[in-house]
């Protein structure tokens, strides 16, 4: 099971996530109370083991700047929140490492989620970083023949029931971990890991601890 810790703020929450096993950190340049400055974004990702996936998320930027960002900060893939065209994305797609594509849940635009060139697509409820808990009935099945990273209103106590009812690929949390905004939760973070990996159908579980090869494996 994938788990991505998003809306890292600081090199602590950012090392302490993968320390006890995120296979992801994601940080936020949209408008939010968990917003980062690129400069930041890149000195923690530098920080972090390279196996590590660092996300980089956007809603409604320019292409132009969303790859601008990922390139000078280093980091290995955009997620993209807002109303971004197919062609947008694939034009982004075609000059960064990785793309997450989000989508809020039962929206009609999923069904065409291999037109957006995406390498993983997010299922998130209306408003992204709100922490509401959707319908997890919406996302059922979305997730066919591709990544599906299952995100909203996430927490240590629901993570298990929603990736038994969705079976998703990946889990990502922000809310759900933290003891304020943009600031994480030890024990909240390490509860959540753990229930996500216990959940996790049989055939996502690897023999190795830590981070593995998010390109590779599906």
């Amino acid at each position: 099971m994938f788990v991505k810790i998003c809306g890292t703020t600081n090199e602590e929450d950012a090392l302490l996530a993968v320390a006890l096993g995120a296979d992801a950190v994601g940080f936020i340049f949209a408008p939010s109370s968990r917003q980062i400055q690129p400069g930041i974004a890149a000195d923690i990702a530098k920080r972090l083991p390279p196996e590590v996936l660092t996300v980089g998320v956007f809603q409604d930027a320019s292409p132009a700047r969303v790859v601008e960002v990922i390139t000078t900060a280093g980091l290995k893939a955009a997620q993209l929140s807002g109303r971004e065209s197919p062609e947008q994305c694939r034009w982004i797609r075609d000059r960064i490492p990785g793309l997450i594509k989000s989508f809020p849940a039962g929206h009609p635009a999923i069904a065409d989620a291999p037109d957006y060139s995406a390498d993983v697509v997010m299922i998130e409820a209306a408003t992204p970083g709100s922490g509401q808990v959707f319908d997890w009935k919406l996302a059922e099945g979305a997730g066919t023949g591709r990544r599906l990273l299952l995100a909203g209103g996430l927490t240590p106590e629901n993570v298990g029931d929603a990736i038994a009812q969705v079976r998703p690929w990946g889990v990502d949390v922000a809310t759900g971990v933290e003891s304020s905004p943009g600031h994480k939760d030890p024990r909240k973070l390490r509860a959540f890991i753990q229930a996500a990996r216990a959940a996790a159908p049989e055939v996502y579980q690897t023999p190795g601890e830590g981070p593995y090869d998010w390109q590779v494996d599906s």
